[in-house]
């Protein structure tokens, strides 16, 4: 397959990590705090729910860990998700000036954005392993299943991200759908509650948002410590959806990018 052999070439593989460095710091340029803002909105965002929940509704612990711990777990792959998906739906769009140069990779302009994304979220994997240490939950070998299901998220982002930023440059409006889209599934997420609380018949329903495995993923690995294939039903689902996507987005991306030129 193509897309896995421009992967494997290690020229290309310099400049997406060189392009993503770019974009992060370009992205954030123009104010007098650049980068750390990258890290500053996450960082207000996670307070401003805590209070809310923690403080001002006085949510309990959750199976005796601290709401705290149990809220940032599901949050920060949220967070990459989100970021990642909205920024490289219009990432073709933005970048038409490449797509027209004969020797650039046009399927390398999605992958940038979720690098840049990719570099934001190992900083707030780290946060958590830090935040852990300080209520005394010490790393075992559980936790180097963080990996695992960091290539899940990156699997799906970029199965998505191929099909939105494919689709925008026909059509406008994918944006604002994505963006859409992305409050909905904030909401439907097991972030703020646990998925044993929901109503067993629509149970069923919610589990077939692939962010489950992910959310759940996260807090088996830092909290639970559940190996991720205990689960088999939801991780053979999740495998099949995304592997599903990605194929789709593939030969999508590739049938429509001979047609990129001539709209932009």
């Amino acid at each position: 397959m193509q897309f896995i052999y421009e992967l494997k070439n290690k020229e290309n593989y310099r400049l997406l990590y060189e392009m993503s460095r770019k974009d992060l710091y370009i992205k954030y340029s123009g104010s007098n705090l650049g980068l750390m803002w990258a890290y500053i909105q996450p960082f207000l965002s996670i307070l401003i729910f805590w209070f809310v929940f923690q403080v001002g509704f006085k949510s309990a612990p959750v199976d005796d860990i601290p709401f705290i711990l149990w809220f940032i777990t599901a949050i920060v792959p949220w967070f990459f998700f989100s970021d990642a998906l909205a920024t490289t739906t219009p990432s073709v769009v933005e970048n038409s000036y490449l797509v027209k140069k004969i020797n650039f990779k046009i399927i390398l302009m999605p992958l940038i954005k979720i690098f840049s994304s990719l570099i934001i979220h190992i900083f707030f994997i780290m946060f958590l392993f830090i935040i852990f240490l300080l209520y005394g939950f010490n790393p075992d070998l559980y936790t180097i299943q963080v990996f695992y299901y960091l290539l899940c998220s990156t699997l799906l982002i970029t199965g998505l991200s191929l099909i939105t930023s494919s689709l925008m440059v026909f059509f406008k409006d994918i944006s604002q759908i994505v963006s859409m889209v992305l409050q909905f599934g904030f909401w439907l997420t097991p972030i703020f509650y646990s998925i044993t609380n929901i109503p067993e018949k629509y149970v069923t329903f919610v589990k077939l948002n692939p962010l489950v495995y992910i959310v759940n993923g996260y807090r088996d690995t830092f909290i639970y410590k559940n190996w991720f294939w205990e689960d088999t039903n939801l991780m053979l689902y999740f495998w099949a959806i995304t592997i599903l996507i990605l194929s789709f987005g593939v030969w999508m991306f590739k049938k429509l990018k001979p047609h990129f030129s001539d709209v932009l």
